[in-house]
This record gives C-alpha cells, sequence and structure tokens, in this order.
C-alpha cells in the first residue's frame, strides 16, 4: 500500500535555511524509492488557515517513508527546514 508524506509549511522565519535545505534535500532521497507529487504549487484553501506552501511526496509503503524520514541524510538535512520555517508534516496511508 503506497504512503505519502506531506509537508505544509506555515510560515517562513529564515529564508537563507530555507535555501540551505533547498540545495541539500535532493540528496537525502538517493537510495529511496520517491515520487514527487507536488512541491510549492499553486494552492486553494479550502479549510483552516492559509498555508505558504505544500509538497507531497509518494512512497511504496509506510514503512519506505519511514525509512527516509528518519534516515540519517534527511535528518541532518531536515535540520536547515526546521530552522527555516513553521511546518507541519504527517505521513498517510494510501488506499
Amino acid at each position: 500500500m503506497s504512503a505519502y508524506v506531506v509537508f505544509m509549511r506555515d510560515e517562513t522565519v529564515d529564508p537563507v535555511e530555507l535555501e540551505e535545505y533547498s540545495a541539500k534535500v535532493d540528496a537525502s532521497f538517493e537510495g529511496h524509492e520517491m515520487t514527487l507529487l507536488a512541491d510549492y504549487g499553486a494552492i486553494e484553501t479550502l479549510e483552516g488557515d492559509e498555508i505558504e506552501g505544500a509538497v507531497i511526496l509518494a512512497f511504496p509503503d509506510m514503512d519506505a517513508a519511514r525509512a527516509w524520514y528518519r534516515s540519517p541524510g534527511y535528518q541532518a538535512t531536515a535540520q536547515h527546514r526546521f530552522k527555516g520555517a513553521r511546518y507541519r508534516g504527517f505521513i498517510v496511508a494510501g488506499l
């Protein structure tokens, strides 16, 4: 069953840190089967607070999504995202 990692950016606090994250994040996918489904495209808010942007990543299953997110390569890179903006993120199982 596929799984999707969704990140929603609520507020940018340090654009330089976000640029550093963007420059390094692609390398974190090496060795992980992932398909990029959405990457900060146009957003229409239907409910709740508006967000600055969103990313949706597809993985083969929940374990694969967790393995990428928890990998040392991604966690080192994610530190720039944590410093650069307030995000919400989750993994959701597909059908």
